[in-house]
C-alpha cells in the first residue's frame, strides 16, 4: 500500500480505523480490486459508496437507463436537474467525488445488450454486484460469471424487504477472525522452549516483587506439573478437578507476616484462566474436513496457493507436528514485568518460527514437484501458519442450481415455511421469487399502480402457488403477505437501500480481502420486525 494518496494525504492516517481490521495486506487487496455495479439504483449506489470510502481500486457502473423522477426521490447520488440524463454517468461523477484515490467509469449500455454482444467485458472485474435485474438477465449474467469463476453479489431492496445472494464457486479464507478463539498455549503438550523457560524460574526463592509479577501462564504450568505428579501424569479432567487445581494455585498466594493473604493479581489471573489454559490442543473439525478435501489431496499445477499451503500443514501435522497444527506464536496480555513477559513471548515466537521453517520447506518441495510456475512468499506462509486453525472455504451453489426446481434446497425452504409461527423470513424469499416470475410473465412488477394492487394479488397468489408446487412442497403463503408485497409495488426505499448497501459492501470487502467469512449464501432482511435471516439455498 502506497503511503500517499492522490490527494497527498497519508493513507495510514486516512484509513487508520480499517487498517486495524484488515491490515496493510487487506488494504492493498482492496486498492487493487475492480468492482462492477450493474444498475445505479438506490441500493447499488449505496453499495458503491461504502466501497469507495474505504478505498476500493476502481469501479464501473453498467446502466443504460435514463434518470427518472422516481430515481431522484430515493437516490442521493442523483438530482432533479439530471432527469433525462444517463443514470450511469451521473451516479459515477458524484460517487467519484467521495474519494480521490478511487477511479470510476461507466458504460451507458443496457446490461442485457452487453451480455449478448460482449460477455468478455466482465472478465476484468474482481467482483460484480447486480441490482435491478430481471430473473432472465440475472441468470444470464450469473452463468457468464460462474464459468469465469468471478464472484457475483446480487442485492435488492423491495419495499420493506432486503435481499442479498452471494454466488462464488470457491472462496478460500485464511484470516477468518473468529470472535471467540482459544489461545494456543500448549500447556497440555509443552514444547521444549516453554519447558526450559518455566523450569528456569523458581517461585519459592523469588522476592515479593518477582513473585507477584510472574506471568500467570508460568504459574499454571508450575501447578499443572505438580498436579500431574500427584495424578499419574493426567491433567484435570472435569469441573471438580479443575476447581481443585484452582485451589492449589490459590494456596500458592503468599501471606504477609501477619498471616494475611497478599494482593497478587497474577495469581488471580491464573485462577481465572485455568479453564481456558487447559483446553486440549486439537485440530478443529472444519480444518480436518479441509485436510480431506479432494483439492488438498489431489494437487495439480493448477492448484491455488491455498491448497498447497494446506497440504503442507497437513503433512506437518502428520509428521513433525505430532498431530498438532503449527504453533500460533502469540500469548495474551497478563500482569508481569516486561522482562519475563518478553522472554515468555520469545519462547512462543521461537517455536512458531521453527514450525514455519519446516512448513516452508514442505511448500517449496510441493511447488517443485508440481512444476508450478509461481512462488509463495515467506510472509504468506507465516500468515497461513498463524491462522491455520481458522482457515475456511466457501463453496456456493450457482444461481442456475437455485432456480432449477430439481436442484434447489427445498428441504430448508419447506422446513422454514412450516415453522410453527408461520412467520419465517423464508416467506419473503418465496415472495421475491414470485414477483420476479410475475415480471417475466407480465413485463411489470405487481402493484405498480394503486388500481392494480387487488387484481395483482390474485395473479401473484396463483404464481406463488405454482412455484411452491414445482418445488414439491405443500406449504401456503398467507394472503396478507401477498397483499403486502403487491402494495410495495417494487418500490425501493432509501432507508432499506442504505442498510442493504452497508451489508452488501461488507460482504464484497470480505471477498476482496479474503478475510472474515462471507455469507453462505442468502441473506434476507425484514425491516418491519428488524430481523434478519441467512440460509444456504
Amino acid at each position: 500500500m502506497s503511503a500517499k494518496g492522490k490527494s497527498g494525504l497519508d493513507k495510514n492516517n486516512k484509513y487508520d480505523r480499517q487498517l486495524r481490521l484488515w491490515g496493510d495486506h487487506g488494504q492493498t487487496s482492496l486498492e487493487q480490486a475492480r468492482v462492477c455495479l450493474i444498475n445505479a439504483t438506490a441500493t447499488g449506489t449505496e453499495i458503491l459508496k461504502n466501497l469507495i470510502l474505504p478505498g476500493v481500486g476502481s469501479f464501473t457502473i453498467v446502466d443504460g437507463n435514463k434518470i427518472k423522477g422516481e430515481d431522484v426521490g430515493n437516490n442521493f447520488f442523483l438530482s432533479q436537474e439530471n432527469i433525462g440524463e444517463s443514470r450511469a454517468k451521473t451516479a459515477m461523477e458524484l460517487l467519484n467525488e467521495l474519494n480521490d484515490d478511487v477511479n470510476g467509469c461507466y458504460e451507458d449500455e443496457n446490461p442485457e445488450t452487453l451480455l449478448e454482444n460482449n460477455p468478455e467485458f466482465f472478465k476484468k472485474f474482481t467482483i460484480v454486484v447486480a441490482t435491478g435485474l430481471s430473473e432472465r438477465v440475472l441468470l444470464q449474467l450469473a452463468d457468464v460469471l460462474w464459468q469465469q469463476s468471478i464472484p457475483l453479489l446480487v442485492c435488492r431492496s423491495y419495499g420493506f424487504i432486503g435481499y442479498m445472494r452471494l454466488v462464488v464457486k470457491e472462496h478460500t479464507v485464511i484470516e477468518s477472525h473468529p470472535d471467540n478463539a482459544h489461545e494456543d498455549l500448549r500447556l497440555d503438550r509443552p514444547f521444549p522452549a516453554l519447558v526450559k523457560y518455566c523450569d528456569s524460574l523458581n517461585m519459592d526463592t523469588m522476592n515479593k516483587k518477582d513473585h507477584s509479577h510472574t506471568p500467570w501462564l508460568v504459574i499454571i504450568y508450575k501447578y499443572l506439573q505438580q498436579w500431574k505428579n500427584e495424578h499419574n501424569g493426567s491433567p484435570p479432567q472435569n469441573y471438580k478437578e479443575k476447581n481443585q487445581l484452582k485451589q492449589m494455585i490459590r494456596e500458592g498466594i503468599r501471606k504477609n507476616e501477619d498471616g494475611i493473604t497478599e494482593d497478587e493479581e497474577n495469581f488471580d489471573e491464573a485462577i481465572k484462566s485455568v479453564n481456558m489454559a487447559l483446553v486440549p490442543t486439537r485440530i478443529p473439525s472444519e480444518v480436518e474436513k479441509l485436510f480431506n478435501d479432494p483439492c488438498a489431496i489431489n494437487l495439480s499445477p493448477e492448484s491455488k496457493p491455498f491448497w498447497i499451503l494446506l497440504r503442507s500443514v497437513k503433512e506437518f501435522v502428520e509428521n513433525e507436528g505430532n498431530g498438532a497444527l503449527p504453533l500460533r506464536g502469540s500469548i495474551p496480555d497478563m500482569t508481569a514485568d516486561s522482562g519475563r513477559y518478553i522472554q515468555l513471548q520469545n519462547a512462543y515466537i521461537e517455536q512458531a518460527n521453527k514450525d514455519v521453517a519446516v512448513i516452508t520447506d514442505k511448500v517449496n518441495m510441493l511447488i517443485n514437484s508440481l512444476a508450478k510456475g509461481v512462488s509463495i512468499s515467506d510472509q504468506e506462509i507465516k500468515l497461513f501458519c498463524k491462522n491455520s486453525a481458522f482457515v475456511r472455504i466457501l463453496r456456493c451453489t450457482s444461481l442456475a442450481e437455485e432456480y432449477n426446481s430439481q436442484t434447489i434446497n427445498t428441504q430448508d425452504i419447506g422446513s422454514h415455511l412450516e415453522d410453527e409461527d408461520g412467520d419465517s423470513e423464508m416467506i419473503f424469499y418465496v415472495l421475491l421469487r414470485g414477483v420476479d416470475r410475475f415480471y417475466e410473465e407480465y413485463n411489470r412488477y405487481p402493484g405498480g399502480d394503486n388500481d392494480q394492487v387487488e387484481p395483482d394479488v390474485q395473479l401473484l397468489k396463483g404464481i406463488i402457488s405454482k412455484l411452491i408446487h414445482e418445488w414439491g412442497l405443500t406449504s401456503n403463503v398467507k394472503e396478507d403477505y401477498i397483499h403486502e408485497i403487491c402494495r410495495y409495488g417494487a418500490s425501493e426505499l432509501h432507508t432499506i437501500a442504505s442498510i442493504m448497501g452497508g451489508c452488501a459492501a461488507q460482504e464484497v470487502i470480505k471477498v476482496i480481502t479474503g478475510q472474515f467469512v462471507p455469507i453462505d449464501n442468502t441473506f434476507i432482511y425484514n425491516a418491519v420486525k428488524q430481523t434478519s435471516f441467512a440460509v444456504k439455498l
